[in-house]
């Protein structure tokens, strides 16, 4: 199976005072199910790099696995851990200049739309629900997010809004890059159209 660059999330473990990278066995689970192996990529990259010094980590790391895609996870508000955030950034970058598939599940999706200059904003009503979709893709979808993006950049077209006019999904108009705010690995279940719509994504 080829391999899926996987980001991951942080958690701070109080009791034993670690800085945790941390993925849900779930969204492991989902990629399986779609056909492919997962790759967890560390949050390596912090501020006190030089920006080139930064993108060659990148470049390194990522040309040593040569995966078929990345899935940018959610978890973490943007601005929240800095180390991922650039880890995001700079994995984007190398994506993009090698056209690599990207899929961004809710916050990766933020990610993608932050990435173009694209701010966020919250909303009330996005945690631990259910609701419907509608566009090019209709279906009843969880969601278990604080913020929305507050527009659609001029490089993506809308695949999907909730009811109440959130931005749910995103296609790049030029890139093989694709943004889902809800949570695929989270269904009790797995939803066939999202098996389906990741394996032909990643078969770009």
């Amino acid at each position: 199976m080829s391999l899926i660059v996987v980001t991951q999330r942080i958690d701070y473990c109080s009791d034993r005072s670690e800085t945790r990278d941390s993925l849900d066995q779930r969204l492991v689970s989902f990629i399986s199910k779609a056909g492919f192996h997962s790759f967890p990529l560390p949050n390596f990259i912090d501020a006190n790099m030089s920006e080139e010094y930064q993108y060659k980590n990148i470049d390194k790391w990522i040309s040593s696995i040569n995966p078929k895609g990345v899935v940018l996870s959610g978890g973490n508000n943007i601005g929240e851990y800095s180390n991922r955030d650039l880890t995001e950034k700079n994995l984007l970058n190398y994506a993009m200049t090698r056209k690599i598939p990207v899929l961004g599940i809710c916050r990766g999706m933020q990610m993608l739309a932050t990435f173009e200059k694209i701010g966020l904003h919250p909303v009330i009503g996005h945690v631990k629900t259910r609701h419907k979709i509608s566009g090019e893709i209709n279906m009843i979808t969880n969601s278990f997010h604080n913020f929305s993006i507050n527009e659609c950049s001029n490089k993506y077209k809308i695949l999907a809004k909730s009811e109440d006019g959130e931005i749910e999904a995103i296609r790049h108009l030029s890139l093989p890059w694709e943004g889902w705010m809800w949570h695929p690995e989270r269904e009790i279940n797995f939803n066939l159209e999202d098996v389906n719509r990741i394996r032909n994504h990643f078969k770009y």
